[in-house]
């Protein structure tokens, strides 16, 4: 299908004002209306539809990794890990496996998950590693892959003023390393997840919060700079700035606004809050997402902890008519394999395959139906 996106490389030049060394500098730092007035020229309209799932590449076993990672207290006889609400199909499974990597791809493709927006701390970590593996499987499956870019360097502000803008142009500095780092190793690969041409970045929440919104102009225009291509970055939150600054918007999980309700202020709340995150997006023609749950459940890990109940499948088949019904450009499954907050579709010896077979009938419906 085709995309529309439009870009004014005359606007865009007069922000591309960057420091010699790469980092946020003062000298660097862009004309802020200027930079808004040619992102709001960034317009994008029949995006191809896609089925898009969170997954975590952190966990490790002793076999591959000497050590358990992200799994703990594995009790292969009794089906338990003492860190996950339920306990995988697969086992307590290591993701630098090739042969798990391809199993969650193919049970992805059957139904009908497009690709995976993949965890990514920082460069060189397990996570990173573990990418380059997912990615070299992906190109092969003809499936996709991006990251969800988590952390920069934690904010906790206090009352020195200096010591606050220190953390912060540190927070800056690390930004545009790690994002150009990932652009500049993955962002060409044929599997890495592309909108006409260009690499698609997820930025979750926590990244949101460790920079302050008037950075973000500085970051992404010495990364062009640095990178020498354009890209696309999908914000985590519905907020009308984030419109104006990204090329789409996001949520990662919507369990909290969904804890202690019944099916039909389930389908209540969807209706609104899918309807009203597609209008902020559509309204500056940004790329439209919208997230589903099967069902949440982190009390094994945090305390007291949050449950959202699936009701036998009802929660995850309310969520995705109800995004079907908004029309998103995208649709996004938290998750594929968070198995600590007990939000995975992945098959599990409690499920089976159950919320696969719903995915694959609600997905193909979205990807079939109509703008």
């Amino acid at each position: 299908m085709k995309n529309m996106w439009v870009a004014i490389s005359a606007a865009v030049a007069l922000v591309l004002v960057s420091a010699g060394d790469g980092s946020a500098g003062e000298a660097s730092k862009p004309d802020i209306a200027e930079f808004t007035k040619s992102r709001a020229q960034r317009q994008y309209s029949s995006v191809p539809r896609k089925a898009l799932s969170f997954y975590y590449t952190w966990y490790g076993a002793p076999e591959l990794h000497g050590r358990w990672t992200h799994w703990e207290g594995v009790d292969a006889e009794k089906h338990q890990i003492a860190s996950s609400t339920n306990y995988p199909a697969l086992g307590a499974y290591d993701c630098y496996d090739p042969k798990v990597i391809k199993q969650h791809i193919d049970w992805a493709k059957s139904s009908g998950i497009d690709g995976f927006i993949c965890t990514w701390w920082r460069q060189k970590d397990i996570h990173d590693q573990a990418l380059q593996k997912v990615l070299e499987i992906a190109a092969k499956e003809n499936f996709e892959i991006t990251v969800y870019w988590e952390t920069t360097i934690a904010r906790r502000p206090g009352k020195d003023k200096q010591a606050n803008e220190e953390r912060a142009r540190r927070a800056a500095n690390q930004a545009i390393s790690d994002l150009s780092y990932v652009l500049e190793n993955y962002g060409s690969h044929p599997a890495f997840l592309k909108v006409n041409g260009m690499p698609v970045v997820f930025v979750y929440g926590r990244v949101m919060g460790e920079l302050d919104s008037g950075q973000w102009p500085e970051i992404i225009t010495t990364v062009e700079k640095r990178y020498g291509k354009d890209f696309l970055l999908i914000a985590d939150g519905y907020r009308e700035n984030f419109a104006e600054v990204f090329d789409g918007i996001h949520t990662y999980n919507p369990a909290g606004a969904l804890r202690d309700k019944t099916v039909d202020e389930v389908r209540t709340w969807a209706r609104k809050s899918y309807a009203d995150a597609v209008r902020m997006a559509r309204n500056r023609s940004k790329i439209a997402c919208v997230t589903v749950i099967p069902g949440y459940d982190d009390k094994k890990i945090r305390k007291p902890g949050l449950r959202v109940e699936r009701y036998g499948g009802e929660l995850y088949r309310t969520l995705w008519e109800e995004a079907i019904s908004s029309a998103p450009d995208w649709v996004l499954v938290t998750s594929w394999n968070e198995w600590h907050e007990g939000s995975e579709v992945e098959p599990s010896r409690e499920y089976g395959e159950q919320y696969l077979k719903i995915t694959g009938k609600y997905a193909r419906q979205f990807k079939s139906s109509q703008k």
